[in-house]
């Protein structure tokens, strides 16, 4: 029995192992009302990667829809200051608010992706860092926060990395 125990162990570590490298921390689940009006707001690019931000944004709209969240709607692109050229200037939080107040929305996300990029070398890893938070739109309250990295192999795409990393933290938040 010991020797099956031990087999099952070293199993677990090999899997954790071809999974990819990832650290996530995240507070306690939002208790956040599915049912209610979302909306997704811009996030913040703290990369070198042009529309990084836009990006995340896209694939964390879609992973809340498939996690049960079916009322999201998306801060309009012509408010979003994300361009090929950003600044690094701080997003109009305020501004974003207001507008998610208007929409008659119950929660908000928010996130910054910090890495989105290929690791320069011989393999060239996807690698990517994102924080995301969860804010109660009346209040301004966050209900729920996480961050998290996550590199993958060679042959993995940014985009599926990417998306297992921010489903990694969205699913724990929507509990």
């Amino acid at each position: 029995m010991k020797r099956l125990i031990n087999y099952i162990a070293g199993l677990g570590a090999a899997l954790a192992l071809l999974a990819g490298c990832a650290v996530i921390d995240h507070s306690a689940p939002s208790g956040a009302d599915k049912s209610a009006a979302w909306v997704l707001l811009p996030f913040g690019n703290a990369t070198e990667t042009p529309f990084a931000g836009q990006r995340a944004e896209a694939v964390t709209e879609n992973l809340l829809r498939a996690l049960g969240v079916a009322n999201v709607q998306r801060y309009p692109s012509d408010l979003q200051r994300d361009n090929l050229f950003e600044t690094g200037q701080a997003k109009d939080d305020a501004k974003a608010i207001e507008w998610a107040k208007a929409q008659g929305a119950r929660y908000a996300v928010t996130g910054t992706v910090d890495e989105w990029r290929y690791k320069v070398g011989v393999d060239g890893e996807p690698a990517v860092g994102i924080a995301l938070q969860i804010v109660e739109v009346d209040s301004g309250r966050v209900l729920w926060s996480g961050v998290g990295g996550k590199s993958g192999w060679s042959r993995e795409s940014l985009a599926a990395v990417a998306q297992e990393l921010i489903k990694s933290l969205l699913v724990p938040a929507l509990k």
